[in-house]
């Protein structure tokens, strides 16, 4: 295996965290601020670009390159890799960052590519590269939010990712088509084709409340889909916050309309 073999453990329901075991020299790399506590003798490095091992064979430009995708994403320009420095197996524990599940996927069996959402990714074993995967049609994907810009993560270890409320696993087959929310589309294997969808009539878009465009997804393979995704969550909490808030709709311009036509400035 290219990437540190890792074994790992889940606790909790709703408000989960994962625990991995690390065997002396090996590493996990996770999101500035997933650290949920790490045994003594593990040694925390910030390091430049996506954690891979592939990432420095290319120098500083390679680097780099890794560190400006992840900027496209949304993501920190840094990553930060737990090492075990000590003689044993020591435990290093990474939180959910709300109510949600920890999904691990495991690449070596899923064809060593998995497309996420660009906030789902939690923490992996080193070795694993993060890096980003454009969408065909670019317009649709841009106006569709979340669904313009999704992580890809490549390697043959372990991935974990989180996800909102309850998490449901599709296997398509061949030809089969599901619509999605764009926001509750969390992750699908790499063989399953993936665009963004007009919905076709305006009008349904704004009475009916849902966003202008979907997420279609076409067999055959794997997609992970979230029950309430964060944007939808932080949304409610906000617009019933004292003062109201305003709505940012979820992965479509249909929330920045809405609020013109509500007189929001």
């Amino acid at each position: 295996m290219n990437s540190h073999e890792i074994e790992y453990k889940l606790h909790g329901d709703d408000m989960q965290f994962v625990e991995i075991e690390l065997d002396p020299g090996e590493s996990a790399v996770a999101e500035a601020g997933g650290m949920m506590m790490m045994e003594d003798g593990i040694g925390m490095e910030t390091i430049f670009g996506d954690g891979s091992q592939g990432s420095g064979s290319g120098g500083f430009l390679g680097k780099l390159v890794g560190a400006g995708k992840r900027i496209i994403t949304g993501e920190s320009l840094f990553m930060t890799v737990f090492t075990n420095d000590g003689m044993g197996k020591k435990n290093v524990s990474f939180a959910a960052p709300y109510p949600g599940k920890i999904i691990p996927v495991d690449l070596s069996e899923l064809g060593g590519k998995v497309i996420c959402q660009k906030d789902a990714f939690l923490c992996a074993a080193k070795g694993v590269s993060v890096g980003i995967d454009f969408q065909k049609k670019l317009g649709t994907g841009f106006f569709g939010g979340e669904g313009f810009i999704m992580q890809k993560l490549e390697g043959d270890g372990l991935a974990f990712l989180h996800a909102g409320g309850t998490i449901y696993r599709r296997e398509l087959q061949p030809g089969e088509v599901l619509r999605v929310d764009t926001g509750c589309l969390v992750a699908m294997t790499k063989e399953v084709d993936y665009n963004i969808e007009y919905v076709g009539k305006i009008k349904s878009a704004f009475l009916g409340g849902e966003g202008l465009f979907f997420a279609t997804v076409r067999g055959p393979g794997t997609v992970w889909i979230q029950s309430l995704p964060f944007s939808r969550l932080a949304e409610r909490i906000y617009a019933n916050a004292p003062g109201g808030g305003r709505s940012t709709g979820e992965g479509s311009i249909l929330g920045g309309i809405g609020d013109f036509l509500n007189g929001d400035d």
